[in-house]
């Protein structure tokens, strides 16, 4: 995702060789600055990678969620339905449960707050 804006790797600026003029930088100076680059790099993409990882969780949890939250609305609905045919005072009760429920996936789902 991030790799195709990335112009360098840590190996090819490890390899990299500059050509050495009559007043040019310290050779050691220059390497231990690019040594620095490197181990800055690696840990970008380390820390890169394992947002990935964490964002495609989160994904995941999220889809998870909204396909509970659905299943449970279509319960409600269809309790609805059955209420309004005639249902008895227990199934009141199973749907102010259930309106329970789906209030607090919806505030889990979508980050709504009382």
């Amino acid at each position: 995702m991030y790799n195709e804006k990335l112009f360098l790797t840590p190996q090819e600026i490890l390899d990299k060789e500059f050509k050495i003029d009559a007043k040019g930088y310290r050779p050691q100076e220059v390497d231990k600055f690019l040594d620095m680059v490197i181990r800055d790099y690696t840990e970008f993409a380390s820390i890169i990678k394992k947002l990935q990882n964490e964002n495609k969780m989160l994904v995941d949890d999220n889809t998870k969620l909204k396909a509970e939250y659905r299943k449970m609305k279509n319960i409600i609905d269809s309790a609805n339905e059955s209420s309004a045919t005639g249902g008895t005072g227990k199934n009141n009760f199973n749907n102010v449960d259930l309106l329970k429920r789906i209030s607090n996936l919806e505030k889990v789902v979508y980050g709504k707050e009382e």
